[in-house]
C-alpha cells in the first residue's frame, strides 16, 4: 500500500478529468485511477486506411465487440439497446463524434413543465459558468447567436458545412424548420496546442490529429503539470469503508492482477452510468449491505439512454461521403414538449456528412442496392458520397425498473461481477422514435434526396449512459445531494452522468463536464467543513 492520497478519483474521462484539473489547484494529493491504458494517437483508426475495419473491432464503440483485456464484459440481453463506452485514459471522449450540445434550460424542469420525472436541484444558470469553463477547456467550434438556445460564446469558427449540410439546410429551409451550425469540440483552428481539424475520418474511432478534446489531451495534461497523478492499468473492485461509516479507501488490481489497497481521504467515482453503479453495489459492507451510498436503493435504476434513430436518403449530387466530423448541423424544432404529437419531452436532429468507403458497399449489398457482377463497379459509383441523413436523438424518461445490476456470473477477468442491464423502450420514446423518423423524411424529401431508409432504434446506441446515481435533496429520492455528495457517506462523491435527474434530448458529454466543474467548485469552496 502507498502513502494515503488526500482524493482519489476513479476514472479519467469527461468528469474525472474535469474535476482534477479543477481541485489540482487546492494542491493536495491527487490520484486519478483508470482501468485502461494511455492512448497514443499514432495508433488511431485514423492515422491508417484500415479506419472501417478497425472501427469495427478493436476500437468497436461497444466493449462486447472490443474484447480489450482492459474492457470489462456487460450483459446486455435484456435490453433492447446495447451500451457503448470505452475503457482507457480519456474514457469515452476517445470514441465519441464530439458532437457537443448544452442542455437547454427547461431540461432541468422537466416535472414543473411538462408533469413528468422530476425537476433538477440544479438549473440552467447555475451550471453556466461552468459550461463556459469547460468550453474553454475542450475548445468548442460554433456558431454564436443560435436561436434554440439563450447566447453563448463561441470559442472558435464551426466547421465547414460541406455540400451534405448544405444541401440538408435547403431542405430545411424549404419547411422552415430550425437549424444551425453544430456545437463540435473539434478544434477548426489550431487550439491550445492542438492542431486543426483536416478530416481525416469520422471521429468515433480516435482522433490521431488531436483535433477532437478528448480529456487525455485537454484537461489531463493541465492538471498532471499542477502535480495531479494519473495511475492507468488499475480496476477497482471495491470501495471500503472505515469504522466511522466514511470511505477509507479501494481495494484494486494492478496490470499484474495483484491486489491492492489504496487509502484515500476523498473518493470521487468517475466512472460512467454503467460502471459507476457496478462498483457502488459490489462495495458492500456490514453497514452497507446492498452497495455503498445505496439506502435509498436507487443506486442503478432509472438508467437512461438516449433512444436514436438513423434516417438517410440518397442524392443525385456528389456530397461529402468520408470527409471528416460526422457532425455538421442540428437542428432543435421538436425539441419542446407538444402534446399534440402523441408524446411528451422531445428530441433534436444531429445531421451527418454521409457515409464511409466500405459502409458504402457493406451496406449496399445488405440492403440490395449494389449488385455483384455487371454492373457493380457503376452502382457503386452511383451510392458513395451520395449520401446522407440524420440521426434523431429522442429524451429518455427516468424508468426505476430500466436499471443496472450486479450478473450473478458474468466477471470481468479479475473476477469482478459485471454489470447486467435491465431496459426496455417506453411507449413515450417509441412515439417519439417513429415522429423523428417521418419528420426526418420530410426533410430529406425537401432536400431532394431519392431513396430514404431508416433503423430505429439503433440497436447498439447505447452511447449515452445516464441516471443511474441520481442528484436530490431528499435522501429517500436520491443518492447525492445537489452538489454530488452521497446522502449516505460524506466523503464520496460521483461526478458522471450517472448522476443526472433526466436525460434531455441530446448528447449529455458537455453537460458531464460542466456538471463535474461545478461539484469540483463546491468541493473546493467547502473544504473547511466539507465532511459536515
Amino acid at each position: 500500500m502507498s502513502a494515503p492520497v488526500d482524493v482519489l478519483i476513479i476514472g479519467t474521462g469527461a468528469s474525472g478529468a474535469a474535476v482534477a484539473w479543477s481541485l489540482a489547484e487546492t494542491k493536495m494529493r491527487i490520484v486519478c485511477m483508470e482501468q485502461g491504458d494511455w492512448q497514443t494517437p499514432s495508433q488511431y483508426p485514423t492515422s491508417g486506411r484500415d479506419w472501417e475495419a478497425r472501427q469495427l473491432s478493436d476500437m468497436h464503440h461497444n466493449p462486447n465487440r472490443r474484447r480489450r483485456e482492459t474492457d470489462y464484459p456487460i450483459n446486455g440481453a435484456e435490453s433492447d439497446i446495447q451500451v457503448a463506452n470505452f475503457n482507457g485514459v480519456g474514457g469515452s471522449t476517445v470514441l465519441y463524434a464530439g458532437h457537443f450540445p448544452r442542455f437547454h434550460p427547461s431540461d432541468f424542469r422537466v416535472k414543473t413543465l411538462d408533469g413528468v420525472a422530476d425537476d433538477w436541484p440544479i438549473d440552467y444558470q447555475t451550471l453556466e459558468p461552468y459550461y463556459d469553463e469547460n468550453d474553454r477547456m475542450m475548445g468548442v467550434s460554433g456558431l454564436a447567436g443560435d436561436p434554440a438556445y439563450p447566447p453563448k460564446p463561441a470559442i472558435m469558427p464551426p466547421l465547414p458545412l460541406g455540400r451534405s449540410a448544405s444541401a440538408l439546410g435547403r431542405g430545411l429551409n424549404k419547411l422552415g424548420w430550425h437549424w444551425w451550425p453544430s456545437d463540435s469540440a473539434i478544434a477548426s483552428e489550431d487550439y491550445e496546442g492542438r492542431a486543426k481539424c483536416i478530416n481525416l475520418a469520422h471521429c468515433t474511432s480516435g482522433c490521431a490529429q488531436g483535433a477532437k478534446a478528448s480529456s487525455d489531451i485537454t484537461y489531463l495534461p493541465v492538471a498532471m503539470r499542477a502535480g495531479v497523478e494519473v495511475w492507468p492499468r488499475c480496476r477497482v473492485r471495491e470501495i471500503t469503508v472505515g469504522p466511522n461509516g466514511m470511505a477509507s479507501g479501494v481495494i484494486y488490481y494492478d496490470a499484474e492482477g495483484v491486489e491492492k489497497f489504496q487509502a484515500a481521504e476523498v473518493v470521487i467515482v468517475a466512472c460512467n452510468g454503467v460502471g459507476t453503479p457496478r462498483l457502488l453495489l459490489n462495495s458492500v459492507s456490514g453497514k452497507f449491505p446492498n452497495g455503498i451510498a445505496n439506502s435509498s436503493g436507487l443506486v442503478g435504476k432509472n438508467l437512461m439512454f438516449h433512444p436514436y434513430a438513423r434516417i438517410w436518403g440518397y442524392f443525385d449530387e456528389e456530397l461529402d461521403g468520408n470527409k471528416g466530423p460526422g457532425n455538421c448541423i442540428w437542428s432543435h424544432q421538436f425539441y419542446e414538449t407538444d402534446l399534440s404529437r402523441g408524446f411528451v419531452r422531445g428530441y433534436i436532429f444531429e445531421f451527418s456528412r454521409g457515409q464511409n468507403q466500405v459502409a458504402a458497399a457493406v451496406q449496399g449489398m445488405a440492403n440490395g442496392r449494389l449488385p455483384w457482377g455487371a454492373g457493380h463497379h457503376d452502382e457503386y459509383r452511383r451510392l458513395f458520397r451520395h449520401r446522407c441523413g440524420m440521426v434523431g436523438i429522442c429524451e429518455d424518461l427516468p424508468e426505476e425498473h430500466n436499471r443496472v445490476t450486479l450478473d450473478p456470473v458474468l466477471k470481468d477477468s479479475n473476477g469482478i461481477p459485471a454489470p447486467k442491464i435491465n431496459y426496455r423502450l417506453s411507449d413515450n420514446s417509441k412515439k417519439m422514435l417513429a415522429h423523428a423518423v417521418d419528420r426526418a423524411t420530410d426533410i430529406l424529401k425537401s432536400a431532394g434526396a431519392w431513396d430514404i431508409g431508416y433503423e430505429s432504434p439503433i440497436a447498439e446506441g447505447g452511447w449515452h449512459l445516464m441516471g443511474t446515481a441520481r442528484m436530490g435533496t431528499d435522501p429517500e429520492r436520491s443518492v447525492v445531494n445537489e452538489w454530488g455528495r452521497s446522502h449516505d457517506v460524506k466523503n464520496l462523491f460521483v461526478v458522471d452522468g450517472s448522476i443526472f435527474v433526466t436525460s434531455a434530448g441530446l448528447n449529455p458529454t458537455r453537460t458531464i463536464g460542466a456538471l463535474a466543474l461545478y461539484v469540483a467548485d463546491n468541493i473546493k469552496q467547502r473544504l473547511a467543513t466539507l465532511f459536515d
